[in-house]
């Protein structure tokens, strides 16, 4: 045991022993290098993409074998209808409504949101924040309500977790390109539309598949507890699902060939594809997928006031704008879906 500071001496004779002993090891690795076959610089590969981790909750589901029924349109449900906007900010202490009124005390919107969906919800490492269409638009919402865009609180959840979240009152708005269906519509209420995507798939470039009638006995990614699944299921009954958690684990999946392609709304996919330039979107537009911000059903009061910051920003250039910043990548538009109101 050293009880006092070491001299240059000593620092000199451990030196001498390190430079000693390296030798040693040296010559011990050369006559052994002597001795064994060298390894391979790349390892031999074996198997397939099968034997791969997944990620975490992840569900493999076989193939159908039959097209499930289509599900009914929410045109003819009335799920695209929505109430009229209200004020921008409800005024008097009976008319907000008791969940809105929570929204005023704490003076900050809780929006739901993920941060793996590349231009909608994605967090943007040079910033370290949250950034995206969906993510702009809910600023507006707040903007309206609390008189700055900034007095948000973003929850991330999965798509699995999105309406019990809702339901719990544990966010105020999901926007996270969130799909308005029938069945949906009965647990929650929606805004007005206001994006319009496009089921189509994505896949590696110099794949094979061009489009739904190639997926027959192939592996196809899409996020759990989304239409996605059934519609994979409807377009091509043939094809295995895989069925991960969020949908940057789609990306994942296609890029290790864990899958061989990914199917779902083509905004999404125009996401995906913008991280990786290997990857192309194919196939014609399938199924039309409106998009809405999901609300508590009993907060009628929110419906209002979102509804109400849709018709802003598609009358004064603000949704065009955030369109031209973030989605352009999905080709040219006339401008925002038009809203359909219930009488």
């Amino acid at each position: 045991m050293l009880t006092g500071p070491r001299t240059e001496h000593d620092h000199g004779r451990r030196a001498s022993r390190v430079r000693a002993l390296v030798g040693m090891f040296a010559n011990v690795g050369a006559v052994l290098a002597g001795c064994a076959t060298p390894d391979r610089v790349t390892p031999a590969v074996t198997g397939d993409y099968t034997q791969l981790s997944l990620p975490d909750g992840t569900q493999i589901i076989p193939p159908s074998g039959t097209a499930p029924a289509a599900p009914a349109a929410p045109s003819t449900c009335g799920a695209l209808a929505s109430l009229r906007p209200g004020p921008s900010v409800p005024a008097g202490p009976a008319s907000p409504g008791r969940l809105v009124a929570d929204i005023l005390a704490r003076d900050r919107l809780i929006v739901g949101v993920d941060q793996s969906t590349n231009l909608f919800s994605f967090r943007d490492p040079s910033i370290d924040t949250l950034e995206g269409f969906d993510v702009d638009v809910a600023r507006e919402v707040a903007r309206d309500l609390l008189g700055d865009p900034a007095k948000v609180e973003f929850r991330l959840l999965t798509p699995a977790g999105r309406f019990d979240a809702l339901e719990k009152n544990q966010v105020d708005i999901v926007a996270q390109t969130l799909t308005i269906t029938c069945q949906r519509a009965e647990r929650v209420a929606f805004s007005t539309v206001y994006l319009e995507a496009h089921h189509r798939v994505l896949v590696a470039g110099g794949s094979e598949i061009s489009g739904p009638a190639d997926l027959a006995g192939k592996r196809v990614c899409a996020a759990a507890d989304t239409p996605s699944l059934t519609t994979i299921q409807r377009i091509q009954p043939q094809a295995t699902i895989v069925a991960v958690p969020d949908w940057d684990d789609c990306l994942m999946v296609l890029q290790q060939r864990q899958a061989d392609a990914v199917s779902t709304d083509d905004a999404i996919l125009a996401g995906l594809a913008a991280q990786d330039p290997t990857l192309q979107i194919v196939g014609p537009p399938l199924e039309t997928e409106p998009y809405g911000i999901g609300i508590n059903k009993t907060n009628t009061a929110l419906v209002w006031v979102v509804n109400g910051t849709l018709a802003r920003i598609r009358a004064d250039g603000t949704w065009t704008r955030f369109y031209d910043r973030w989605l352009t990548v999905l080709g040219p538009v006339t401008g925002p879906p038009a809203p359909t109101y219930r009488e």
